[in-house]
């Protein structure tokens, strides 16, 4: 079985919109595209390249329009990206020009793939598809890049409708721009009591 990653970079309030670039996602009006821009430095960078290591993507439409567009003539930043598996939940887009991509419609054909052989399944942005597999207990593990900013309005990387689950910190690093680079994984269900009991 494979694992499925949320990886993501996120304001304080949550916001996971538009991260790289002003012109990256405006809709809705967002106006702050670019916001993770000033904050990159060494130690972002080699956190980054093991966030970066080959995976099979899982993305949703929009994310993917955005990365079908980008990714085939800048893959020398992210090497592999332009040559794994790609797989795209999507019920209007039916085919690419960019390699080894694969359409799917469906939650279920979602876990078909979960449950396949294979390499992990790593999401970027996709924050609709994020929520959605939040809903259906489908995510196994993130990679949550936080950033000291607060912007108020924008996509949110978590929604509602989230099954409650409890994960575990498995590693961290602060940047010296006060950027939180942290490894989740899951631990099972949420445990309540008393506190001082």
């Amino acid at each position: 079985m494979r694992k499925i990653i949320v990886l993501s970079f996120i304001t304080l309030d949550g916001v996971s919109q538009a991260p790289g670039g002003p012109e990256e996602d405006t809709s809705g009006g967002f106006k702050y595209g670019g916001w993770t821009a000033h904050y990159g430095d060494e130690t972002a960078a080699g956190v980054m390249q093991k966030q970066l290591a080959p995976a099979d993507l899982l993305l949703g439409r929009n994310t993917f329009k955005i990365f079908e567009s980008y990714w085939p003539s800048h893959g020398d930043y992210w090497p592999g990206v332009n040559e794994v598996p790609k797989y795209v939940l999507s019920n209007t887009a039916t085919r690419s020009d960019w390699n080894n991509v694969n359409f799917l419609t469906s939650v279920a054909d979602i876990e078909r793939l979960k449950n396949s052989e294979g390499q992990d399944l790593k999401i970027w942005g996709s924050s609709k598809l994020v929520q959605l597999l939040l809903k259906h207990d489908l995510v196994d593990e993130f990679w949550l890049n936080i950033y000291p900013i607060v912007l108020g309005k924008g996509k949110k990387l978590f929604g509602d409708d989230a099954m409650p689950a409890a994960f575990t910190l498995v590693e961290s690093t602060v940047t010296p721009t006060g950027v939180i680079m942290t490894n989740y994984k899951k631990a099972g269900e949420v445990k309540t009591g008393t506190v001082g009991a």
